[in-house]
């Protein structure tokens, strides 16, 4: 009985000590955490370029320091000024992606080195918002028939447009996927146009032979 109650006493005197031995490793293979979160990379990049500039003690101090982080208003002027100016030269750059390419160029040229009806359009349709406002029944009904007639002439001049535009697109470029439909409603609009007001200029005068 003696040595039964020895045995178990050891045995529980033992247990703790093989726990502590099982506890061991564990311990050391564990990671210890770093105790904080990992800093992004622009907080990262922030660090390295520099101290930190001292916070703004007055209001003033602050204004001025956003205001010369900022671009002025000449700088935004003078830049719009240039991608204007670059617009109306025709560099693909600063063209909307609607008229950029050489194929729309050689439109533009086409349209441009012809004197079209269309470009009466503008001013046709002023004439009769003007022709409408006047209490004279008569000048209204041939405002309106004149106006009637006009644009029968534009859209039979378009269409005519169209298709010769396209036939020397087609030519002229021939490995380039051209849609008939696509060139015939943008040499409309540019047809349509006044002359000055089109965008970008005109490069060819009317009477201009292109090749």
């Amino acid at each position: 009985m003696r040595f039964l109650r020895r045995n178990s006493a050891d045995t529980v005197a033992e247990a703790p000590e093989s726990g502590a031995e099982l506890a061991e490793p564990l311990d050391r293979g564990r990671t210890a955490g770093k105790g904080k979160a990992t800093p992004k990379r622009r907080e990262a990049q922030g660090r390295r370029t520099g101290p930190v500039p001292p916070p703004p003690r007055t209001q003033r101090e602050a204004f001025k320091r956003m205001r010369g982080n900022k671009v002025s208003k000449e700088e935004r002027r003078a830049a719009a000024v240039e991608r204007r100016q670059r617009m109306m030269a025709g560099d693909d750059k600063y063209l909307l992606p609607r008229d950029r390419g050489p194929v729309k160029a050689y439109i533009r040229d086409l349209v441009d080195s012809r004197r079209n009806l269309m470009g009466l359009f503008m001013p046709l349709a002023i004439l009769v918002f003007v022709a409408l406002l006047t209490p004279s029944l008569a000048v209204q009904r041939y405002a309106t028939l004149a106006t009637t007639f006009m644009l029968i002439a534009m859209v039979i001049e378009g269409l005519i447009l169209g298709r010769i535009v396209t036939r020397k697109v087609r030519a002229k470029f021939p490995n380039e996927p051209i849609k008939g439909l696509s060139i015939g409603w943008y040499s409309f609009i540019r047809a349509s146009q006044i002359r000055k007001l089109r965008v970008p200029k005109p490069r060819v005068k009317p009477g201009d032979a292109i090749k």
